[in-house]
């Protein structure tokens, strides 16, 4: 008959069950794991992290990416806007230098 200090399967002393606590993955896995079964365990806890917060992290994602889009979106808004602006300043600018080249209109030279 098996009991909490040895184990059939790992062949490994095991730590006695806690009482009063509840035992998670880390409690009832052997203490002694060679790396490769510690990796396993990583990557299994890993797992388990992502697919209880793989609905949160999209949230989160979608709402980054919205954010960026609508600041990029923005400035390339602002930008256009800036160039056009630009184009009828130099408008003014041309009439401003024929005006200046024509000189001031007055009652000799009109």
């Amino acid at each position: 008959m098996e009991d909490w200090r040895t184990s059939a399967r790992h062949g490994a002393i095991l730590a006695p069950p806690l009482e009063g606590k509840t035992q998670d993955a880390s409690s009832t896995a052997p203490k002694h794991l060679t790396p490769a079964q510690k990796q396993l365990l990583k990557r299994q806890q890993e797992l388990e992290y992502w697919k209880r917060h793989s609905k949160q992290i999209r949230s989160r994602n979608l709402i980054t990416g919205l954010t960026i889009g609508a600041f990029v979106v923005g400035l390339f808004s602002y930008t256009i806007l800036s160039v056009r602006q630009e184009r009828i300043m130099d408008e003014i600018d041309d009439e401003a230098k024929t005006f200046v080249m024509k000189g001031p209109r007055t009652g000799a030279n009109s």
